[in-house]
């Protein structure tokens, strides 16, 4: 196994940002242009860890991640969090009234759609990554075409910031995992947070018998996602991070919610990097 990273998009992607940043500037990356591909570089050995957005201060829960993880039976062993700014990105010399259709990744158009509604003559379009945009701009030279991308994209394929800062909520913040095929070793007192999934039969109370045994055991819930099981309609996964100050807390909970929960899986076992 090689000591590659794997991210979703390329290099200038916010997925690459998150990647230098926790590993250092001179990271090797995979690139890979979907969160599908991202797993298929971890599980055929091509990258030794993968960086995989999963949630978004004003869009939520990136859902599918989620499934994603659980499915292949990654280990989240860590977890990063940028404050995300987009700028609208062309070819140098052009003005915004020379640009008739901007590319991103749906997200992006999603938090920058207030600023392009004082530009009704431009067309929004979703496209698989940021920063591939960027490079495509930069590959074919197409003028009248923009991204919504990072400034590390502008500098890396030579375009002009026509506005900087255009998402709609100034602080816009996304939380990246860590993923990896085996799980972290790091040492008991080093961990504070974890993320684990469980499934509950059709009793009622059964959600808010487990929610109130956390918080007997001394656990901070700071997220809760469902998600349907496809197999079972109308049944439902629950993924839940937790922090905690004792580990042995953490231990006793598990202990517990093992017995009481139908089916109870650890995702992750890790250091909380929430500020």
């Amino acid at each position: 196994m090689n000591n590659k990273v794997a991210i979703q998009g390329i290099l200038g992607s916010f997925h690459h940002q998150v990647a230098k940043e926790y590993f250092g500037d001179d990271v090797g990356v995979d690139e890979c242009l979907s969160f599908d591909a991202l797993v298929d570089s971890l599980l055929s050995k091509t990258s030794s860890v993968g960086v995989m957005a999963i949630e978004n201060s004003i869009a939520g829960s990136i859902i599918p991640n989620y499934a994603l993880i659980d499915m292949n039976g990654l280990h989240i062993i860590g977890e990063h969090y940028i404050n995300v700014q987009h700028n609208l990105l062309v070819l140098k010399g052009q003005s915004i009234e020379d640009i008739t259709e901007v590319y991103s990744h749906p997200m992006a158009l999603l938090q920058c759609k207030v600023f392009f509604k004082q530009y009704p003559h431009i067309k929004l379009i979703e496209d698989a990554d940021t920063a591939e945009v960027a490079r495509r701009i930069h590959q074919g030279q197409l003028k009248g075409m923009g991204a919504i991308a990072s400034k590390v994209a502008a500098n890396i394929f030579d375009l002009d910031i026509l506005a900087e800062g255009i998402q709609t909520m100034k602080n816009n913040a996304t939380r990246f995992v860590i993923v990896q095929t085996k799980n972290s070793v790091i040492p008991k007192e080093a961990i504070n947070k974890a993320s684990v999934m469980f499934e509950l039969g059709t009793k009622r109370g059964s959600l808010a018998t487990v929610l109130n045994v956390m918080s007997d055991c001394k656990l901070n819930l700071t997220k809760i996602q469902s998600l349907p099981k496809i197999e079972t309609p109308w049944r439902y996964s629950f993924f839940v991070d937790v922090t905690f100050e004792q580990y042995e807390d953490f231990e006793k909970a598990k202990a517990l919610l093992k017995i009481m929960a139908s089916h109870f899986k650890v995702h992750g076992e890790y250091k909380n990097a929430k500020k």
